[in-house]
């Protein structure tokens, strides 16, 4: 019998890879790339399950079928979506040629699960189990690259390059104020920016981190303290674009 590991293989071989590059994503394996000149448009398949050694993790489920043999449990698998500048992947100088999209460096302008900008809105991950409809788990997996995931990779770069608002602070006066995250453990501020009389600073933070949302308010305050009269309230948004918290000294 054919084991899902063994049919998950030739499918991203034969199915998965090849549909992926015929929309015009650029790679091989498990990492794929947009061609840009200015951005790193990043795609990551990120696997669950299979053998130990094999592409699987140990601790992985493994079935014994009536005749007494093992078969390592069904194939899952999701795609990180990542965003980098190459000037800020050429400054930050990392290993590699490229950012790896499954990872985190700190410097990404956005990244998501797919699952994220589907509309569940939710993490979604696709099984591959032996039987005669199992290309069909690949096939809506490309569907979902295709209408949601590289859309939205290809809304953030235009986004990205055309800017929201005017940018509020150079390259090393932020990387100054990173420094200060940074020493407390809180991610670096990706973009500083004034839109509508407000100065909005974007980061890989989350409402439920409450160090962050101290520590960036202690940040708000020293940005409200200098008199900048472009703006009077800071908001901070994660890297969706979702606001998470809000310093008005109006109504503070």
């Amino acid at each position: 019998m054919t084991t899902a590991h063994e049919l998950y293989a030739k499918g991203l071989r034969d199915h998965l890879a090849p549909a992926l590059r015929a929309l015009g994503l650029l790679g091989w394996r498990r990492t794929f790339s947009l061609p840009d000149g200015t951005h790193w448009a990043l795609l990551g398949l990120v696997e669950q399950g299979g053998p130990a050694g094999r592409g699987g993790r140990r601790g992985d489920v493994v079935r014994s079928e009536p005749d007494g043999t093992a078969t390592a449990g069904p194939v899952r698998y999701t795609f990180d979506l990542s965003l980098v500048r190459k000037a800020d992947w050429a400054l930050a100088a990392f290993p590699g040629p490229r950012p790896d999209p499954r990872a985190v460096y700190g410097i990404e302008i956005w990244r998501a699960r797919i699952g994220e900008v589907l509309p569940v809105g939710e993490d979604v991950w696709w099984e591959v189990l032996p039987g005669p409809r199992w290309r069909v788990t690949l096939d809506d997996s490309v569907a979902a690259v295709r209408h949601y995931g590289l859309p939205e990779l290809l809304r953030r770069v235009d986004r990205d390059r055309a800017g929201t608002g005017e940018t509020y602070l150079g390259p090393d006066a932020l990387e100054q104020v990173n420094a200060v995250l940074l020493a407390a453990s809180v991610a670096r501020i990706q973009r500083a920016e004034l839109v509508d009389k407000e100065l909005v600073l974007t980061g890989a933070w989350t409402r439920a981190d409450a160090v962050a949302r101290t520590v960036l308010r202690g940040v708000a305050h020293g940005f409200l303290s200098a008199g900048d009269e472009r703006f009077g309230a800071v908001r901070c948004l994660d890297t969706l674009g979702r606001a998470l918290w809000t310093v008005d000294p109006s109504t503070d």
